[in-house]
């Protein structure tokens, strides 16, 4: 059978939190994950180097025979989904598609919130392009009334260096959630706007009263993935089910191994590549 493994995309090591929930809910089909490590993080740099960094690694992975990838990076799809759906894909590879994180995580908001006050917590690259907020307007069918946001620089860092245990992540994380909270203190529904953020959840919980409902976005992705493969039954008859999984880096193989681990539950092996 032809290798055709389902393609996720992360600027880091966040994308393996969607990915672990793919391959728990969808444990047949092959995936193939690329983490662009050499040149994370993304979050702080311009609309145009996310998009031409993003485009490389899509090639890439169209070039390893995936026919679907999953931008599992919320700064990547805020900054350079639309641009690749809209400019890139008719040309490069029409039959192929190229999705996101924002937009199904935007969509379950919409079916939970019940006042209509959301928060979002992302990193600067995220917060900065408004994605969120004009994302929820347009595809909340007005159930979003308002949206606040608060940008958490430190998060990821603490997250990558293994520090959640440390006071200095509970320092960061304290900050953040009281200040989300005094922007709007009727928040019933907060969103986790960075794939890293999963790890930080007790931590997170532990200020955030429990009525308000938390977001994470790698079991939203998996279940709006399963749905949409079987509302494109074109596109599953692509994809090949050896239930592999491929893990390849731009930056040191026993670097990611290392740190991959931490976000898998287990032990990972990895590849090195060069992108062209």
């Amino acid at each position: 059978m032809k290798y055709a493994p389902i393609g996720v995309f992360d600027s880091g090591y966040g994308g393996l939190t969607v990915l672990k929930e793919l391959v728990d809910t969808l444990p047949e089909y092959d995936f193939l994950y690329l983490g662009d490590n050499a040149r994370t993080p993304y979050g702080t740099r311009s609309f145009d180097v996310v998009y031409k960094y993003t485009l490389q690694c899509v090639k890439y992975l169209f070039s390893q025979g995936c026919p679907l990838i999953i931008i599992a990076c919320n700064t990547a799809s805020a900054k350079a989904l639309r641009n690749i759906q809209m400019l890139d894909l008719p040309t490069l590879a029409p039959d192929n598609r190229v999705l996101g994180v924002i937009r199904p995580s935007v969509e379950k908001v919409a079916e939970i919130t019940q006042n209509g006050h959301v928060g979002v917590l992302g990193t600067v690259g995220t917060v900065s392009s408004e994605s969120y907020p004009i994302e929820l307007e347009k595809w909340s069918g007005g159930r979003v009334k308002s949206t606040v946001q608060e940008a958490c620089p430190m998060w990821v860092p603490i997250v990558e260096n293994n520090e959640i245990e440390t006071e200095g992540a509970e320092f960061f994380v304290k900050k953040n959630i009281l200040n989300i909270l005094q922007k709007d203190k009727t928040i019933d529904t907060l969103i986790l706007g960075c794939t890293h953020y999963p790890l930080l959840e007790d931590l997170i919980r532990k200020y955030v009263p429990e009525q308000i409902e938390i977001l994470k976005q790698g079991h939203i992705v998996a279940e709006k993935l399963t749905d949409y493969l079987e509302r494109h039954p074109e596109m599953e008859v692509r994809l090949s089910t050896g239930g592999s999984i491929d893990y390849r880096t731009t930056e040191s193989a026993g670097t990611f191994e290392s740190k991959a681990s931490l976000f898998m539950g287990q032990d990972v092996k990895a590849s090195t590549i060069v992108l062209p």
